[in-house]
């Protein structure tokens, strides 16, 4: 807890990187809902509803690099070698970073749910499900902020991390249901989208949230049909794998 306060001050002291995590998603939000919500349309129900649920969920994605930049910039520094010289599990280190960094999902979250509110989106759900909702999608990002660790403590410069993250997380967040159906995909792309793991959290929010219709169907694979399943389930095997594999990468990279 003491690390997971030392990363969130010294965030908030670097209100360049803090605005950035907050102003994007707003920008991604009346991007789409304004310009292109105007040429895009989602049969049975308001696009901006579908729209706001796959603006949440690439949100969390693109916010999992924070993790793996401080990381990497921790270890550049020396500030991981200053933590080794205390009476602290090693692990803290990692847990503490990825926790700070779900509260700084959270804010980014709630400034989201107000900006969807004043572009027109609605949880048309029970308080509950939309609470379930928002749940999910912090879930996903804290398993995500492990993925990104194990990024961070490979490289040995943060901003490597940033390139490297950004060439799997662009392809991850578009070729996927965050603002079309996959159904309209070439053959190749639809499959990777159908089971892309952020279509499944994508797909679960938004029939979390109430903004699905009979009309505009997910898709007809598997994890679609059942994205809060598929959901849960990708969140537990990346933490199975990643939680482990971080560890393991923290400890060769103090040894460095």
């Amino acid at each position: 807890m003491v690390l997971a306060k030392r990363n969130l001050i010294r965030t908030l002291r670097m209100p360049d990187l803090f605005m950035s995590s907050l102003i994007m998603p707003i920008m991604s939000t009346l991007l789409f809902a304004y310009i292109f919500g105007s040429a895009i349309e989602a049969p049975g129900v308001s696009y901006r509803e579908f729209l706001l649920a796959g603006v949440f969920v690439q949100t969390v994605v693109f916010n999992s690099v924070i993790t793996g930049a401080g990381l990497a910039e921790d270890i550049q520094r020396g500030i991981v070698d200053r933590f080794r010289s205390l009476p602290i599990s090693p692990y803290s280190v990692l847990f503490g970073r990825t926790a700070s960094d779900l509260a700084n999902n959270v804010l980014s979250l709630a400034v989201m749910v107000l900006a969807g509110l004043l572009v027109g989106w609605r949880i048309d759900s029970s308080f509950g499900e939309g609470v379930a909702g928002l749940l999910l999608l912090l879930a996903f990002a804290y398993a995500l902020s492990w993925l990104l660790a194990v990024v961070g403590l490979s490289v040995r410069a943060p901003e490597v991390v940033s390139n490297a993250s950004f060439m799997v997380i662009m392809p991850m967040s578009f070729i996927a249901n965050t603002y079309v159906s996959p159904e309209g995909f070439p053959g190749p792309l639809r499959v990777i989208a159908e089971w892309n793991p952020v279509s499944a959290v994508a797909q679960a929010a938004r029939e979390l949230f109430g903004n699905t219709n009979p009309a505009y169907p997910p898709g007809d694979t598997w994890p679609l049909q059942n994205p809060i399943v598929a959901s849960i389930g990708w969140i537990v095997l990346i933490l199975a794998i990643f939680v482990p594999l971080a560890t393991h990468r923290y400890r060769k990279a103090v040894r460095r």
